[in-house]
């Protein structure tokens, strides 16, 4: 971990967590991880993940919830009694940020949702997450890979051979976390500005047609959705992956310099004169007779063997590594990108990946593992500014 280098950024925002699974949870960390003070209010069951094992960390926590809820306080709210919802309240009132997943309605059956809570708290910022929004697909259930078929993106992913695939994580769920975040951002900076909070909503389905970019974009443009065509590109060639005499070789030759020294480097010189590969238009074109042609050399060797030479020519290309060598080379590169948060007190270990995100005045801070089903019951606060003295609120369950 790196030492912070200033004060951190969101040093005395509050924030009232009542996100379960990953989109929320993945949201709130990162605000946590850059100094908000979050209280993860959860039902006497706990998060569904706390459920979700095996693997398990080394202390037993399950891997799916340690990985979105560590620099967190848990608190435990059952909202269908009186006791539990006064207490939610009383806790709200005393937050800057409000984080929720439930479906939409539900809140609002509570008396907790953003038109009930701002006339009292103006400069709330409220951040609603579901997963197709609030109107006609608010009981559709939020699903990852619900989404990622609804959405079109397993449409695109997976071979044309092949049945559609979802990518290989709740790719829509981390998305989505990651627009809550930007959302609440900005809304903190008008808050900043004006003195008046606001509501965000995201969804997950919404999240995943954004995502879809330029796939997105041509199908808006000629009326035609595109198809699987698995790790090709639709607008680039060669763009995908190769099979070598040990590993697959990514290769993503942006350009025809690029795709001349591949040749160079593969020992193909009869290809760079060939009028079917001269342009990149044309290899788009003529790509089901390239691909035999490049892998017939690239067989020959390893893709580590590859990946060195043409990365030594400025020819992107990298050998499809697992997770732990993923992991490997990025600590090689010095990009930290893991590590281990100690609690002090009890001396329980978390393994954990590293934020992503750097700041030159700032780094974010893992102070504290995800914490145990009601672990801040009695003290969830910490010390307010004078301006925000720090509450008591009633216990709740």
């Amino acid at each position: 971990m790196s030492p912070s280098r200033g004060p951190q950024p969101l040093e005395g925002i509050r924030v009232a967590d009542f996100s379960r699974v990953l989109a929320g949870p993945l949201c709130t960390m990162q605000l946590a991880d850059f100094g908000a003070e979050v209280i993860k209010i959860e039902s006497p069951a706990g998060d569904d993940t706390r459920a979700w094992v095996p693997p398990v960390d080394a202390d037993g926590t399950g891997t799916y919830f340690s990985s979105v809820n560590r620099n967190k306080k848990s608190v435990i709210a059952d909202l269908k009694t009186p006791e539990g919802l006064s207490y939610a309240r009383n806790l709200i009132a005393e937050c800057d940020v409000v984080v929720e997943n439930f479906r939409p309605g539900v809140m609002a059956k509570f008396g907790l949702d953003y038109p009930s809570l701002q006339p009292s708290q103006p400069g709330l910022v409220y951040c609603s997450i579901s997963g197709f929004g609030p109107g006609a697909g608010a009981a559709m259930p939020g699903y990852d890979l619900l989404v990622q078929a609804l959405g079109g993106l397993m449409s695109i992913t997976g071979s044309p051979e092949s049945e559609p695939s979802k990518v290989g994580v709740a790719l829509v769920d981390v998305l989505t976390g990651q627009n809550a975040l930007a959302g609440i951002l900005m809304a903190l900076r008008v808050r900043d500005a004006t003195g008046v909070g606001q509501e965000v909503t995201v969804n997950l389905l919404s999240s995943a047609l954004a995502a879809l970019v330029n796939q997105g974009t041509a199908t808006l443009a000629t009326g035609v959705s595109p198809q699987r065509l698995g790790n090709a590109h639709p607008s680039i060639s060669p763009y995908e992956t190769f099979r070598t005499a040990e590993g697959t070789l990514a290769l993503a030759v942006g350009n025809d310099r690029q795709f001349a020294d591949l040749l160079r480097v593969l020992g193909l010189h009869d290809l760079l004169s060939d009028t079917r590969f001269t342009t990149n238009e044309l290899r788009v074109a003529h790509r089901e007779e390239l691909r035999p042609l490049l892998e017939t050399a690239l067989v020959c060797e390893t893709a580590k063997h590859w990946q060195k030479k043409l990365l030594a020519v400025g020819v992107p290309a990298g050998k499809v590594n697992s997770v732990g060598e993923a992991l490997s080379l990025a600590e090689s590169l010095g990009l930290q990108p893991h590590t281990v948060i100690t609690d002090a007190a009890t001396g329980r270990e978390s393994q954990q990946l590293t934020n992503p995100i750097r700041l030159s005045g700032a780094a974010p801070e893992y102070l504290n593992p995800p914490p145990r089903l009601g672990e801040h019951q009695d003290a969830p606060f910490s010390p307010r500014h004078p301006s925000q003295p720090s509450p008591t609120p009633a216990k709740g369950s």
